[in-house]
């Protein structure tokens, strides 16, 4: 906090977290979907193949000084930065 290296360090140790943590589960297609934009990270994944419980259980046993609070989808819609994404007959629409 405070120091201009602060934020590029943060970044590449995220970097380094989601290379060596989070890339196998994306390539075993349990997520369909996975962006992070900063500190705001947006996962869409199969229900029938995986559940938001098993995700965050993982996630958060990876790193201890690291704590994912997860938003879940309420009434077929999320928000997420300045966007607000919508689930309508498997298609995601966005509006702003």
């Amino acid at each position: 906090m405070g120091s201009p290296l602060s934020g590029p360090i943060a970044e590449i140790f995220i970097q380094h977290y989601e290379d060596t943590n989070i890339k196998h589960i994306l390539d075993t297609k349990n997520i369909a979907f996975y962006i992070r934009y900063v500190d705001d990270i947006l996962i869409i994944f199969d229900t029938t193949k995986i559940d938001s419980h098993t995700i965050n259980v993982y996630i958060n046993n990876i790193q201890k000084n690291l704590k994912f609070n997860p938003t879940h989808e309420e009434h077929n819609s999320i928000d997420y930065l300045d966007l607000t994404i919508l689930r309508k007959h498997n298609k995601l629409e966005r509006d702003v």
